[in-house]
């Protein structure tokens, strides 16, 4: 049994007084060592975070005592420390951004739950289509089988994505998948606003998937990026599968990373021999920044830092 616990939820509920709720769990977090971030809304929270087993259990219990959130579901996982560097509660206009004209209420509108045996199921059926509605960096380290990746580059753009491609989509049973279950929450019940009649949503996310005891993650390829220091998780218990390439040379990989440039911190797919070799930079320009933090973390003087970026982009 390890000693630390990361824990990742949401739950739609609503909240009035925001800034008193906010400094509230802040300091209850700080009390009990939590690290994480936390975004709060009218219409509810959306966090993740780490501490030690104790700590994190007497975060769940103090959260559960609110009558507002007795319902709310915990995706547990064990690690050997912290996840996060800081601890944040944030306060946002609306815990996804779909940025709609109408906005969607999850808990009057909203696609059908399916539990992973079912969604495993579902996904093997006819005229089935698997939309992936998370970010394109997620995408790249790991997905389902046969999913459909939108050519989005974030969430809130997948409604225009929808619109253009309503063909692909026309007399098709839909299923919807994120990281944890917050977002299809809303896109699957914009789907069904928009006409859609079939609409299904993996209940609880890729990381519920990846825990269930009859799935085991099949069908899941690749690994799942999280929004913590880990960046990516196992899913498939069964058979693992490659599908990330790296950024470099192209070479199967499932290592990611941030761009050491602060300017631009891209996510991108890189193997350490190849992190060292360009400096943690996902293009020249980043490689020589004057703060990339390669750099400085490992005290490289300016002519040591040219002489290996020109040694790279020489090949």
């Amino acid at each position: 049994m390890k000693k630390y616990l990361v824990i990742l939820y949401y739950h739609y509920t609503k909240l009035d007084d925001l800034d008193t709720f906010r400094e509230e769990h802040l300091e209850f977090c700080k009390q009990h060592n939590l690290l994480g971030r936390i975004y709060i809304a009218h219409e509810g929270i959306n966090g993740t975070l780490s501490g030690l087993r104790e700590d994190v259990e007497k975060y769940m219990e103090h959260l559960r005592s609110d009558s507002r959130f007795k319902d709310i579901v915990f995706k547990i996982d064990e690690e050997d420390g912290h996840a996060f560097e800081k601890m944040h509660v944030k306060i946002k206009k609306e815990l996804v951004n779909l940025s709609l004209d109408r906005d969607i209420d999850p808990k009057k509108l909203t696609g059908e739950y399916l539990e992973p045996v079912e969604f495993y199921k579902r996904m093997q059926e006819e005229d089935t289509i698997v939309i992936d509605a998370r970010n394109d960096y997620e995408h790249m380290v790991g997905h389902f089988r046969g999913a459909i990746k939108p050519n989005i580059k974030n969430f809130r753009e997948l409604p225009k994505w929808i619109k253009k491609n309503a063909k692909l989509l026309k007399g098709k049973k839909i299923l919807t998948y994120c990281t944890g279950g917050i977002r299809c929450e809303k896109f699957s019940g914009w789907l069904k606003a928009e006409g859609y009649e079939n609409v299904g949503q993996l209940k609880g996310g890729i990381v519920t998937y990846g825990k269930d005891p009859v799935v085991k993650g099949r069908l899941w390829d690749g690994k799942c990026y999280v929004f913590d220091k880990r960046l990516t998780v196992p899913i498939n218990r069964v058979e693992h599968v490659v599908v990330g390439r790296d950024h470099f040379d192209n070479s199967p990989c499932e290592r990611v990373i941030n761009c050491a440039n602060p300017e631009c911190n891209k996510q991108i797919i890189a193997s350490e021999a190849n992190e060292h070799k360009y400096l943690g930079g996902c293009t020249k320009e980043c490689s020589l920044h004057p703060r990339n933090r390669y750099v400085e973390e490992h005290g490289l003087t300016h002519d040591e830092v040219l002489k290996r970026v020109n040694l790279a982009y020489s090949n």
